[in-house]
């Protein structure tokens, strides 16, 4: 597994590195937005850690890059940020971030974030047939590939997760604590909020399809095409 450490702090970005070695992880590290996004325009990498006070381009713009221009759009990406507020981590989620640690964070909990999500994107949910819906939407939880009347939507590991279990639930109503359980690994990192902001960005992404989504108002979601 080779992991892309994009932090400027030399301190924080050699600590991340020392951990994630420890656990054997190949790493490469950029201290600056435009090498970042110099290294993935030239190699592939199965993970990303992005911090988004960069000298250069911000992380955010990294992000962006990562999302809609590079070959390589569904690489989990990781922030980690000093900025705390309920607002930069909506902003870090809605632009296509699998997760968001604040600083300062303990290595042993990136490391267990970094697990999570690789498990989310790398492993299917449950083997098994294409789900296919009348509207023309496609999951393959196998490959873990999205597609809308035969053309590829690309999503996150999490976005992937919670479209494909509303999906599943046939219409019935899923709180926002059972979606959170759906997730691989059950990640714990999910909050009620993220999932909100998950939920938008999947409307988002499928356009008027993202209608059949609907909010069940004080209790969740649920997908209904009929």
């Amino acid at each position: 597994m080779r992991i892309l450490i994009v932090e400027d702090d030399s301190d924080i970005r050699t600590l991340i590195e020392y951990h994630l070695k420890s656990q054997h992880y190949e790493t490469e590290s950029a201290d600056n937005g435009n090498l970042a996004i110099d290294r993935l325009r030239t190699r592939e990498y199965d993970l990303v850690i992005l911090d988004i006070m960069l000298p250069g381009l911000s992380g955010l713009e990294v992000l962006k890059y990562i999302r809609y221009q590079s070959t390589n759009r569904n690489v989990p990406v990781i922030i980690t940020s000093a900025m705390t507020e309920e607002s930069d981590v909506i902003t870090g989620l809605e632009l296509g971030a699998d997760d968001y640690v604040t600083k300062p964070f303990s290595p042993k909990i990136l490391t267990a974030r970094i697990k999570s999500v690789l498990r989310r994107s790398g492993e299917s949910i449950e083997g098994g047939k294409d789900l296919q819906t009348e509207a023309g939407l496609r999951l393959d939880p196998g490959t873990r590939l999205c597609f809308l009347k035969d053309e590829s939507v690309s999503l996150t590991a999490t976005e992937f997760d919670i479209l494909l279990a509303l999906v599943k639930a046939n219409g019935k109503v899923l709180t926002r604590g059972q979606i959170i359980s759906s997730l691989k690994g059950g990640e714990k990192s999910a909050t009620e909020r993220s999932i909100d902001v998950q939920i938008a960005a999947l409307r988002k992404k499928l356009g008027n399809t993202g209608n059949y989504i609907v909010t069940v108002w004080g209790v969740g979601y649920r997908y209904a095409e009929g």
